[in-house]
């Protein structure tokens, strides 16, 4: 199939609030490559609508009346385990994502975010990738470097050694080092330009770099191996 034949990705909305799905559809529908083929307000809709069209993604807000986000993705994941959830919310606690993420849903979106991150989000989702809010990221992080302390406070007391790691120098530029540091501070490609004086192009432009250099999929893979081997301080 060539670039020109490439299919749409087809999304289904669903959120109980109408001028916010107006919202996320004007935005979507900016990109040529988007098909909103359908709509709805409650969990149970989207169950029937993902039955009817077979869309990519699902964009499912997460409290709603009668079936919330979260048990429509269950629902969904079970009859169609493939199907690709993208979350959209207002809570940024931690509890809440990975209540959501071990359902089986492939992204968590705050309703804060801007034009460029949604759109950006519905790529990576429907490319089978996983995309989290940054600011999300940065609290999953935070509680992930918590527990890790507690674990590692429990080996001294029964004799490991500290490991020494390095910093990532060896495969990343100073530069791209800064833009890891700050995707794990949980800011976007927008805030970083901001920060380093720099293009939002240039900033995603880095962020690939990193992922090649890193051999990750996405931002959260990204940040977690960057956690975990030491190359960046959990602030």
């Amino acid at each position: 199939m060539t670039e020109t034949e490439k299919r749409n990705i087809r999304i289904v909305l669903i959120d109980d609030h109408q001028l916010f799905r107006e919202g996320v559809k004007r935005i979507l529908a900016m990109e040529n490559d988007f098909e909103i083929v359908a709509d709805g307000e409650d969990g149970s809709q989207a169950i029937d609508l993902v039955e009817k069209y077979q869309p990519d993604v699902i964009l499912m807000d997460i409290n709603m009346p009668n079936v919330n986000g979260v048990e429509a993705t269950k629902s969904l994941i079970e009859r169609y385990p493939n199907i690709k959830v993208l979350i959209l919310s207002i809570h940024d606690d931690e509890s809440y994502v990975t209540h959501v993420l071990k359902t089986g849903a492939a992204g968590y979106l705050l309703k804060e975010m801007d034009a460029d991150a949604l759109i950006e989000a519905v790529k990576v989702v429907a490319s089978g990738g996983a995309y989290i809010h940054p600011k999300v990221t940065h609290n999953l992080i935070k509680e992930y470097r918590r527990l890790a302390t507690e674990d590692d406070e429990h080996e001294e007391s029964i004799g490991y050694r500290e490991v020494e790691y390095r910093k990532p120098l060896h495969i990343l530029t100073r530069r791209e080092c800064e833009v890891l540091q700050l995707m794990t501070d949980g800011q976007s490609n927008r805030a970083i330009g901001e920060t380093l004086f720099i293009s939002e192009k240039t900033v995603k432009n880095h962020v690939s770099n990193i992922l090649q250099k890193m051999s990750v999929n996405d931002r959260t893979q990204a940040v977690v191996e960057a956690i975990k081997s030491g190359y960046v301080v959990v602030r």
